[in-house]
């Protein structure tokens, strides 16, 4: 479904008319702003499958800062893997890579096995140190969840399931009109469809729900 038929989907739910673009009026250019603000609230409550992604890092002798190409600030990490070793990287603070670096006379060489974020660069994408050192090429993959850029144009489509855009925007649109009553029933509409989206989610990766000592 794309951006337009979202908001032309809550906007005859609201009993108003439709249109042929996402800014033609003032209320669509509202729906459509409200249409963004529910997106982003729902790409931030789960680990969607549809937003999963894997950052590639073929790493050069010497060098320990990388960018993740399109990763923006918003995204989590699920995992970092050092797949020529074939071992799991571990997140570190920065106080404890900023340690490693600085009290050794020595640079530290080797397979990295840890690693911290860094900054953002000039475009936005976060950038990443790793530690040791690489002493010479390896192939680093991190698993994240990166939530989708806004959507602009009308026939953009959304990564997340449309319906719970759909009728979390319906409540925040009652919302702004003030209709407290209607927002309280949208409101726990939303809410439950969006519980139940997650509990599809979670059943199909239940080992990700279990949280175990380490």
């Amino acid at each position: 479904m794309t951006y337009l038929e979202i908001v032309n989907k809550v906007l005859v739910r609201l009993r108003e008319e439709q249109v042929t673009s996402v800014s033609e009026n003032e209320y669509s250019s509202l729906i459509s702003d409200l249409t963004n603000v529910t997106k982003n609230e729902i790409e931030n409550a789960w680990n969607w499958k549809a937003l999963r992604n894997t950052f590639t890092i073929t790493t050069v002798e010497d060098i320990f800062n990388w960018r993740l190409e399109g990763s923006g600030t918003r995204f989590r990490v699920l995992d970092a893997y050092n797949a020529t070793t074939k071992a799991w990287m571990y997140l570190r603070p920065t106080e404890w890579m900023d340690k490693s670096f600085a009290f050794t006379d020595v640079l530290t060489k080797g397979a990295p096995q840890y690693y911290a974020f860094n900054g953002v660069d000039s475009n936005e994408d976060t950038q990443v140190d790793i530690f040791p050192v690489p002493d010479k090429e390896y192939i680093i993959r991190i698993n994240a969840v990166v939530p989708q850029a806004d959507l602009v144009l009308s026939a953009d489509v959304p990564l997340i399931p449309a319906q719970l855009i759909i009728e979390g925007t319906i409540a925040r649109a009652i919302s702004e009109r003030g209709e407290d009553g209607g927002m309280q029933d949208q409101e726990f509409r939303y809410q439950r469809l969006l519980s139940d989206y997650i509990s599809i989610e979670a059943a199909q990766k239940p080992y990700e729900t279990i949280w175990q000592a380490v």
